[in-house]
């Protein structure tokens, strides 16, 4: 039987290695040492150190995610898997479903054109026909206001241009005229062209500004909502259409004014603390409403007690629980350049709003708009996940608020860039959590993290331009080198994508979670999409005061060496290791999710939805009319819509 050359090599290899230990050890023996000593002069050649496997080794990216350690974000990864199971395994899958569903959330019967919603909404592939909870809490304190004074107000309240708002009204199914017209309502006017086919007459002001309007005091909300809780009801035999024929939508046939107008009743604050407002709007024993609340007991609703880290995204962008501690840290806050709110209930449609705020929110328009600025393009040269750099990037100009040479410190944006700054941090110690030395797979917080080197060799954040400076930004000469600008391909570079909020929301979020790259965001504004994506499943959340930006970072990049690799004892350096399968979960499973439900037709189907439920709170018989049927007439096109969804699925 012949031998195969690798076996041959293995076995020299083998014969060779017997050879030289027999005569090393000869060698000892002619030297007259022991076995003792021999054991002793082999224990003092430095042989190499083999790295310790990090917990994750072993985790397969797609399977279901177990926590290998007890960091608390190993922890939070895990909890939020189980949050996004429940949410996949309750979606409804038939029209009869469907509306069983709504009457038993809402307690009424759908609203007119659901049918035809419901199949538009299908054939797009709807990735879960029942998550339209934002819409449904926006509209439902209009149930307690008169449907012709909500008429009379989005008729009109784009009269006076210096209130920046936008009108667009439609009549038998066109979209007929737009009034006080900017860049935001002609992009708009492109969707609803999409869906206005089925929509009722109607008129839609529109918030021309970046920042949010609507700020009603909490007792009133209170009154609001309870009065619309007492008008639910499930009536027999209601009317499946809208009412045609209505007053108090606009003539159009006219410029004269008519003889009433209702008062928005908007006041200008810019400049001005936007917490004196926004706190009416909060409950009584909240946080900003309650000073006697310590602030370690506000935290402790939504940050976890190691690494400050976000436990609840939700709270950590809810102004009546961290407002007080950030009020003087974030620009729309501290110092919002167009603010005009009003603390009437008015129906002005928003791109965005922060917790306190009642407007009604629809999918901003640089998500619908396409601007090579803010759009993913499967055309960029986005790199696999192993060939970028371990690296968190952002880019941006100097906006958020009103800019002065005293008050710059106090901007969001500012404070970013300054604490991944290494000059700045040379000398600042921040919170990190470390692994135990004594305990592998345990945690503790470590307050005296140094992060300058950190900082230098894994973030490349930084200033293009300058704006929003009263008088001018001659001050930041001396502040901030400017760095060029990123377009998206180079910052796909990088593993990690930092985003923040601008004047209000920031337009890049949908791209970044498309992208193979992992979005880390902090934000105080809330939009359409939120009840659709999970914090710790889809992207890393992060506090609006970023100081837990170096426990993110250290736990997906990694730093330090494991005690027992250290050459000389156990230190007080930190150690984490590096979590890097995690990062690339996380970022495998937003851009997957991203291609189910930030879709543009997900924002179809959202405006579609939003514009019927909208049409009937403004109309006058919304007790009467909607579908009360019970679904039979879709069951063969749900078979058909079903394996559709199959097949996408699969």
């Amino acid at each position: 039987m012949t031998i195969s050359k690798p076996r041959k090599r293995l076995l020299f290899v083998v014969i060779a290695s017997l050879a030289l230990l027999a005569i090393v050890a000869n060698f000892f023996v002619f030297l007259g040492l022991t076995g003792a000593d021999i054991a002793s002069q082999f224990s003092r050649i430095p042989l190499p150190r083999l790295s310790r496997k990090p917990w994750h080794s072993q985790d397969k990216i797609d399977g279901p995610y177990q926590p290998r350690d007890a960091h608390p974000i190993s922890l939070l990864i895990a909890e939020a898997d189980k949050k996004w199971a429940v949410y996949e395994n309750t979606r409804s899958t038939t029209f009869r479903q469907t509306v069983a569903k709504y009457r038993t959330r809402y307690g009424r019967h759908p609203p007119p054109g659901f049918k035809d919603w419901y199949r538009f909404a299908r054939k797009k592939n709807v990735h879960n026909i029942d998550d339209f909870e934002q819409i449904m809490d926006d509209l439902r304190p209009f149930w307690a206001i008169e449907p012709k004074v909500l008429r009379n107000l989005a008729a009109n309240m784009w009269r006076d241009d210096k209130n920046g708002v936008a009108g667009i009204h439609i009549r038998n199914h066109k979209v007929v005229k737009e009034s006080n017209k900017s860049w935001r309502s002609e992009t708009l006017i492109t969707l609803v062209e999409k869906i206005v086919k089925y929509l009722p007459d109607m008129d839609i002001a529109m918030n021309r500004l970046d920042q949010p309007r609507v700020v009603v005091p909490w007792e009133d909300m209170q009154a609001y909502l309870k009065k619309e809780q007492d008008t639910r009801q499930l009536r027999p035999n209601v009317k499946n259409e809208y009412t045609t024929g209505m007053d108090d939508l606009l003539n159009i046939t006219t410029a004269d004014e008519p003889a009433h107008q209702e008062d928005p009743e908007w006041f200008a604050a810019h400049g001005k603390q936007y917490m004196e407002t926004a706190k009416l709007a909060c409950p009584p024993e909240s946080h900003a409403r309650n000073h006697d609340m310590p602030k370690a007991d506000a935290e402790a609703l939504y940050k976890n007690r190691m690494g400050g880290v976000i436990a609840n995204f939700n709270l950590s962008s809810d102004l009546c629980t961290v407002g007080p501690e950030i009020q003087d840290q974030h620009g729309f806050l501290y110092s919002g350049s167009t603010v005009i709110p009003t603390k009437r209930l008015v129906p002005i449609f928003g791109e965005c709003k922060v917790n306190v705020n009642s407007d009604i929110l629809f999918p901003a328009n640089m998500y619908w708009k396409h601007d090579v600025r803010y759009d993913y393009d499967e055309k960029h040269d986005d790199l696999d996940w192993e060939h970028k750099s371990d690296s968190m990037i952002w880019r941006g100009v100097t906006s958020g608020g009103a800019q002065t040479s005293d008050n710059w410190q106090k901007m969001h944006r500012q404070r970013l860039v300054r604490i991944v700054n290494s000059t700045i941090m040379a000398n600042q110690p921040v919170r990190i959590v470390s692994e135990q030395p004594e305990k592998p797979g345990e945690y503790e917080n470590f307050r005296h993290f140094h992060p300058a080197d950190f900082a230098a060799n894994h973030t490349d954040v930084g200033f293009t331009e300058s704006m929003s400076c009263v008088p001018d930004c001659a001050f930041y000469n001396d502040v901030f080198s400017m760095k060029p600008q990123a377009p998206f391909p180079e910052q796909f570079k990088q593993k990690y994508l930092v985003d923040v909020d601008g004047h209000s929301f920031s337009g890049r979020w949908h791209a970044f979670i498309e992208s193979k790259s992992l979005g880390i965001k902090a934000t105080i504004f809330r939009e359409w999409h939120d009840s659709r994506l999970f914090a710790w499943r889809h992207f890393v959340p992060m506090d609006n005061r970023y100081d837990d930006v170096y426990s993110i970072l250290t736990y997906f990049i990694g730093v330090g060496v494991p005690p027992e690799e250290r050459a000389v004892g156990p230190t007080d350096d930190a150690y984490v290791p590096r979590h890097e399968a995690e990062g690339k979960r996380l970022a495998n499973q937003g851009r997957e999710w991203a291609k189910k439900v930030l879709r543009r037709e997900d924002i179809e189907i959202y405006m579609f939805r939003l514009l019927l439920e909208y049409g009937r709170i403004m109309d006058d018989n919304r007790d009467r009319i909607g579908y009360d049927g019970d679904g039979s007439e879709l069951d063969k096109y749900d078979g058909v819509a079903k394996t559709d969804q199959d097949q996408v699925a699969h």
